[in-house]
């Protein structure tokens, strides 16, 4: 089998490189806290957009450092109550995207709720520094401020705060939801579940967000990771504070959360991912201590894996 990465039984025994900063865990209690104590001022619009299968809603809430989030809320209509609740996460750059992709969970009785980033193609403001998108740099957004500061770190308590709220809504029921998506939206899942470790199952695909240094290493500090490059040649071009930068990216590398999530796991990955290598992605997937399948694609990289949705919605509804 050709390999752009190790061979398999190595990725199964790596552990990643990027450094874990020493007070990791009291960070994210830190920012947990910080999260449950905002006034989310929730706010539920019916959508333009209608279906005699479901309805459609905008969802509103605020989250840290006071940023006006947005999510669609498709609720399916004649669903038993309280149902299933699927909370979808999407790629680096993108948006919620179109209501039509969120019909088919909610044909199988499933209410969906999907989050627009912060800053990125949809609705959610970044409330760093702009009321808007800042669309790219959201890695090392924050990168020479405090660690509280990092654009991700917000980001990843969105989701949770998102996963609660799902929790939350009267027709949802609170000990079946789950969270998936792929690439950044597989990291968000992942980050998702393990500060929201109720969640009870997640299907991340092909993480990104997973040991930057290891993708330094590889000389794929490219196409999505590309900012890591840029970050030093134009701010450390002799590396003098290399160390410092890669345990800061510690605080929103996936891999150092994925021994808090809980819920049952089924992982997809492709074996010639260039854009996130497998191995950054074993960082986190070994690390999860919870119930957990993986699914491999060895002559795929990042793009579609086939059949994978598929069992990802047998996963949910418990048939596989």
């Amino acid at each position: 089998m050709p390999l752009i990465d190790m061979p398999l039984e190595q990725l199964y025994a790596y552990q990643g490189r990027n450094p874990r900063p020493d007070d990791f865990d009291a960070y994210w209690e830190r920012g947990l806290a910080e999260m449950r104590a905002v006034d989310a001022r929730i706010e539920i619009v019916p959508s333009d957009f209608t279906t005699p299968a479901a309805d459609c809603f905008h969802l509103y809430f605020n989250g840290v450092k006071g940023a006006r989030v947005h999510a669609k809320y498709v609720r399916p209509k004649g669903a038993k109550e309280p149902h299933p609740a699927v909370v979808l996460f999407h790629g680096y750059t993108g948006s919620s995207g179109d209501w039509f992709d969120k019909l088919a969970y909610a044909s199988l009785g499933f209410s969906v709720l999907a989050l627009d980033c912060r800053g990125q193609g949809g609705r959610s403001q970044d409330s760093g520094s702009v009321v808007g998108n800042t669309h790219r740099g959201h890695i090392i957004r924050g990168l020479d401020g405090e660690p509280d500061d990092l654009l991700y770190r917000q980001i990843f308590l969105d989701t949770a705060q998102l996963a609660a709220i799902a929790m939350s809504l009267p027709e949802v029921d609170p000990e079946e939801v789950y969270a998936a998506g792929g690439s950044q939206g597989g990291a968000l899942a992942i980050a998702c579940a393990a500060l929201e470790p109720r969640v009870k199952k997640l299907a991340p695909v092909f993480p990104f967000l997973s040991d930057y240094r290891r993708v330094w290493e590889m000389d794929l500090a490219k196409g999505a990771y590309e900012e890591l490059s840029t970050y030093f040649r134009m701010f450390d071009p002799q590396h003098k504070r290399e160390e410092e930068i890669f345990t800061r990216l510690g605080y929103i590398d996936i891999q150092h959360l994925a021994n808090r999530i809980r819920g049952e796991v089924l992982f997809g990955v492709g074996l010639m991912d260039t854009i996130c290598p497998p191995s950054t992605q074993f960082a986190a997937y070994n690390k999860i201590t919870s119930k957990k399948r993986l699914e491999i694609f060895p002559d795929f990289g990042h793009e579609g894996l086939p059949g994978l949705q598929d069992k990802i919605a047998r996963f949910f509804l418990g048939l596989y």
